[in-house]
């Protein structure tokens, strides 16, 4: 009985052991995965070549309110040579017709945008979901882009007056991404050095009111 008990203690502790390491490796490699495709995605608007830094380590978060009011925005720094290059902010469209959209939106230096992605979306098939680059060439619209070019009263769809097209039957989808896009140019004219700096000053509430005026 004394072996039986102390053999299965033994093969407790070893299963225990397989277990744990297992899960440890399976969170390694999906942490791996998550790091691999966030900078594949990165990429596409911010082509490699144009950073040698270690983007997803040279980052700050804006808390909820700096640019859009119920989420907090994380910003990707790129440099090259030691010089600030441009800026990936991760940010959200929070007015989709089925719900947020979370974006990326890649601003050069001089304030131009370089490109933007929908990261995750929950819109209409065949109607909102034109937003993705997969499904229609839309969202390329903003490429060469920014807050002056067209003026800042345009950057609206074209139902509401502004210069960017809706899709037939969803105008909601592309309203609130254009939306997103702005505020973070907005924001990025704003704060463009604080947003570059090694040691950033935190954004107060007072500052974020001031640059959604």
């Amino acid at each position: 009985m004394l072996i039986s008990a102390v053999a299965l203690t033994i093969f407790a502790v070893i299963g225990t052991a397989i277990v744990s390491s297992t899960d440890w490796l399976t969170r390694d490699r999906i942490k791996a995965n998550e790091i691999a495709a966030r900078l594949k995605q990165i990429n596409e608007i911010m082509p490699r070549q144009l950073y040698d830094n270690d983007l997803l380590h040279d980052t700050l978060t804006l808390p909820a309110g700096a640019i859009t009011d119920r989420y907090p925005t994380t910003v990707y720094r790129a440099r090259l040579a030691g010089k600030s290059v441009a800026v990936i902010m991760q940010t959200t469209a929070p007015s989709g017709y089925s719900g947020p959209i979370k974006l990326l939106v890649g601003i050069l230096s001089d304030g131009t945008l370089n490109g933007v992605r929908v990261l995750k979306h929950k819109e209409t098939p065949g109607l909102g979901d034109k937003i993705e680059l997969r499904k229609d060439k839309w969202i390329l619209s903003f490429n060469g882009k920014s807050l002056h070019n067209p003026e800042k009263d345009l950057w609206k769809v074209k139902k509401d007056g502004g210069a960017f097209d809706q899709f037939t039957g969803a105008t909601i989808s592309p309203r609130a991404v254009t939306q997103a896009v702005r505020d973070s140019l907005i924001y990025f004219e704003a704060h463009r050095q604080a947003l570059f700096d090694l040691t950033p000053l935190p954004v107060s509430t007072i500052e974020v009111q001031e640059t959604k005026q």
